[in-house]
């Protein structure tokens, strides 16, 4: 069956690590294959897709949601409605968005039957900033898992990082996956067969590290049965990992089933009669579904009318030098004054780059958009700092 299967390629990174880079230059390569795009973003407005070469393949866009979380039903409809047109491509590549958990993703290629029998997950493509890496190794699950579940690995921007600092960076990942083929590049620039048809993603590893990957996943982690004698019985718990425990007590028959968002040892969770704690009868673990640090959040602005790319300069640059260290990405298409070509930049923290790209076209609605993915980020101020701009 495998054979007849299309091979679908999974490239995701944290945010700012050149996934996008990555795809323009695999859609820009002649290779011979032809490739539907499907593209995730984690923010307010969706620009990704202008962001992606004009080739001939078809890009499909999903902005609600990140594609490990509330959208994976979203993936599964548009992955079906593909398959209608089958005559259409040879390959399949989903670009996640750069908070994704790419676990989740790679779970619906083995656990929706109709998926499985036609799609084939050729392998899971992790790009990785070499220069700013750093920073999120130690707070950033999403980063340890696009690693962890890689089968090729790209250290992009090296042309940023000493060479001593990479072989540091080379071994500090190959002790977090040591099973990936790790390429080393700049601009995202690899030979194509590194990344495409690389037949990589062995499920049999995944299950040998992670037994419960096949599990399905609840939006709650425990849950237990009572059948509570006559009195009082008391609710206790103390404080956890987060500020707030969300649980749900359900009453039947004379038995009690509470479920519990987090694990009860977490908070101290128990019941109690006159000081003695009673045990659940019966009890169960659940498989958490993926959470992002709620911290990290988007705004997304879009504004008509040109810009004046001398105010541009003056707010945006001092802005990410400012606050860069809470601002994780930033991207956006600007409308600029007697400018005949889209600006487009991108930025990680404080660096960025960024250029006139195509013309705009007769149809096309000159505006500016620009997405902000980070901490602390105060939307009046952005807003505000963007129609500061206009010429």
């Amino acid at each position: 069956m495998s054979d007849l299967r299309v091979p679908v390629t999974v490239l995701t990174g944290f945010l700012g690590s050149g996934k996008t880079t990555l795809l323009n230059y695999i859609l820009s390569k002649h290779h011979g294959m032809r490739i539907a795009v499907i593209e995730n973003e984690f923010g307010e407005i969706g620009i990704d897709d202008a962001l992606v070469v004009n080739a001939d393949e078809e890009v499909f866009e999903m902005n609600n949601g990140c594609i490990c979380c509330t959208v994976r039903g979203d993936l599964i409809r548009i992955l079906g409605n593909l398959m209608n047109r089958r005559d259409k491509f040879d390959h399949i590549l989903v670009e996640t968005t750069g908070m994704a958990d790419p676990g989740p993703v790679a779970q619906t290629f083995f656990v929706d039957d109709e998926i499985r029998a036609q799609l084939q997950l050729d392998g899971i493509i992790t790009v990785v900033d070499a220069h700013h890496v750093w920073l999120h190794l130690e707070d950033s699950s999403e980063v340890r898992e696009q690693i962890a579940f890689a089968d090729v690995i790209l250290l992009n921007k090296t042309d940023l990082v000493e060479p001593a600092r990479l072989d540091e960076l080379e071994t500090r990942i190959r002790k977090m996956n040591s099973l990936a083929r790790i390429h080393r590049t700049v601009n995202a620039k690899v030979d194509i067969p590194t990344v495409m048809n690389v037949g990589g993603f062995d499920l049999e590893r995944v299950l040998d590290q992670r037994p419960d990957f096949l599990q399905k996943e609840y939006p709650f982690e425990w849950a237990g049965i009572w059948h509570l004698p006559a009195g009082i019985t008391e609710l206790r718990y103390g404080a956890g990992p987060d500020p707030f425990l969300g649980a749900l007590l359900i009453p039947a028959a004379g038995y009690y089933a509470l479920i519990t968002e987090h694990g009860p040892e977490e908070f101290g969770l128990r019941l109690e009669q006159s000081g003695v704690r009673l045990e659940p009868s019966s009890q169960r673990e659940f498989a958490a579904s993926h959470s992002h640090d709620e911290e990290i959040s988007s705004v997304g602005i879009t504004l008509e009318g040109a810009l004046s790319e001398a105010k541009v300069n003056q707010w945006l640059g001092p802005l990410l030098a400012r606050k860069g260290q809470d601002i994780l990405r930033t991207k956006g298409i600007l409308n600029i004054a007697q400018e005949n070509r889209r600006f487009v930049f991108q930025a990680v923290h404080m660096l960025l780059d960024g250029g006139p790209d195509r013309l705009w076209q007769p149809n096309e609605k000159r505006q500016s958009e620009i997405v902000f993915i980070g901490r602390n980020l105060d939307r009046e101020e952005l807003i505000a700092g963007l129609k500061g701009c206009l010429a």
